[in-house]
């Protein structure tokens, strides 16, 4: 049987930051009509790694080739005359343009002086958004999708620009299963067309359904290269940690306490919240599933006051309060995790050390002046107590990893000590490390009496890590499930607005 073609190679491959090794000699090469997935823990490499192929980052060391040519300044638009398209776990989309634009301006080509035939600009956005398995209108504002359905267009351009070499860095962290289903079945059919494919995911049960070859990262270095028949879930774990991993979810059973948060037929209905009521009680993690658009993350800014309620009561501690901003919120003693890190979770270009302070000033400032050693006491604390990978506090938190800024956006709302702890996909885009971490972690302030409420798109994480789980339909509750009673299949029919 004959082998595929390379259409990607890298040898030798080292760069470093600031004196930091961010690869070191690292190999990998792609074939056509290949899934080769690229894993590792955060900080690995593998990011680095992409955005040398892509032409993002000059190589220190090593060689580059695409179809056997050596290329020795790769740039992004060579990297594109060359057929790479990269899509990235935190879109790169315009939010005040329309879908169709955001396509158009990835693959139109001509001077700003040109006729723009938007009937057949729109038409095309369509067949290629059907082609990503997307239900999209062409004519909305990307400001109103959601991260999922900004993905799906990610994937769409890189359709569109007929990639012979497609790189997707978590391109399922925020879909649903059947959104999942969708994306493989795009997979398959690039894979038949001989386009070559980089898959970098945490879910390891996806990279043994739509892989080929796996090459494992650790520390900078390239640790192995196998064929997925040749490995299981529990070599991989090991490669990439160098050490056995615990329980994944570390549950513990903990006797609830009082009520700190409770929800008597809220609504809002700028976020499309409907009449929900819910309780979470001291100690309890309380899990919040449905699927895309049903109205949890909208439910958790209600909550917040990003898009405060206008009808019914929101009780904090046996007490009604009125919550209409975040600052409200955040008085009451309510932190809220956001989904989407880079724009609402972390701010890329402030130190980790501000990042940490920023919701509660007051435990570092003094006469209106920030104590800049205190603030790093409280941010070094934080970095020991979550692992996050950092060489100083003092460095900006754009430069970590997704998983290590998925740790910074947490330690900010543990600094205003909650009393109620929303956390949207708490660990989307995380190595496996890092979410056995994270688990424990919130096993650990559960049992200190936090109350936290825990949105996810991942059913063994509800099912593993909560003790209650609150399913959402059409904005609304549809059904509550007790951890003893919850299954897949009644959290999938209670999401699709089945009566249990």
């Amino acid at each position: 049987m004959r082998v595929p073609d390379l259409v990607l190679e890298a040898t030798a491959v080292s760069k470093a930051f600031a004196g930091v090794k961010a690869l070191r000699s690292v190999s990998f090469e792609l074939r056509a009509g290949e899934v080769h997935a690229l894993i590792g823990e955060n900080g690995a490499g593998k990011s680095t790694l992409i955005k040398i192929l892509t032409g993002a980052v000059q190589p220190d060391a090593g060689t580059i080739r695409v179809r056997g040519a050596v290329v020795p300044h790769m740039d992004p638009r060579l990297a594109k005359a060359l057929g790479i398209a990269a899509i990235y776990q935190q879109p790169s989309l315009f939010p005040d343009l329309t879908v169709a634009e955001n396509i158009a301006l990835a693959l139109e080509s001509g001077g700003a002086w040109r006729r723009v035939e938007w009937k057949v600009r729109s038409r095309r956005a369509a067949e290629l958004l059907q082609r990503a398995g997307a239900t999209i209108d062409p004519e909305r504002l990307v400001s109103t999708l959601s991260m999922p359905e900004q993905q799906l267009v990610e994937i769409a351009k890189a359709i569109g620009a007929e990639a012979r070499i497609a790189i997707m860095d978590e391109p399922t962290a925020s879909l649903t299963e059947r959104e999942v289903g969708s994306l493989f079945q795009v997979i398959a059919r690039l894979r038949s067309e001989g386009v070559g494919v980089i898959y970098i995911s945490h879910r390891l049960e996806e990279i043994a359904t739509i892989a080929d070859r796996v090459t494992v990262l650790r520390d900078g270095e390239s640790v192995a290269t196998k064929r997925m028949e040749e490995v299981d879930r529990a070599e991989l774990i090991r490669m990439m940690v160098g050490r056995e991993l615990g329980s994944l979810f570390p549950k513990r059973e903990i006797s609830a306490g009082e009520i700190s948060l409770e929800l008597r037929d809220v609504s809002s209905s700028a976020a499309g919240v409907k009449n929900v009521s819910l309780q979470v009680r001291k100690g309890e993690i309380l899990g919040i599933a449905g699927l895309v658009g049903s109205g949890r993350t909208e439910l958790a800014e209600t909550i917040f006051g990003l898009t405060p309620s206008d009808s019914g009561e929101i009780r904090v501690g046996g007490e009604r309060v009125t919550i209409t901003s975040p600052r409200n919120a955040i008085q009451r003693g309510i932190g809220y995790v956001p989904e989407d890190r880079p724009r609402h979770g972390v701010i890329l270009g402030m130190s980790i050390a501000a990042n940490t302070s920023l919701a509660n000033l007051n435990k570092v400032a003094h006469h209106g002046l920030i104590d800049r050693a205190e603030e790093r006491a409280l941010a070094e604390g934080f970095q020991r107590q979550l692992r996050i990978k950092t060489p100083s506090v003092a460095m900006e938190a754009g430069l970590l990893s997704g998983g290590n800024q998925q740790k910074v956006a947490l330690a900010r709302w543990l600094a205003i000590d909650p009393q109620v702890l929303i956390l949207d996909e708490p660990t989307q885009g995380v190595d496996v490390g890092s979410k056995a971490e994270i688990h424990a972690l919130m096993a650990d302030l559960a049992e200190r009496g936090l109350a936290i409420i825990m949105i996810s798109s991942e059913l063994p994480e509800l099912l593993g890590m909560s003790d209650r789980i609150a399913v959402m339909h059409a904005g609304g509750i549809a059904g509550t499930l007790n951890r003893r009673d919850a299954t897949q299949q009644r959290i999938l029919s209670l999401a699709l607005g089945h009566v249990a």
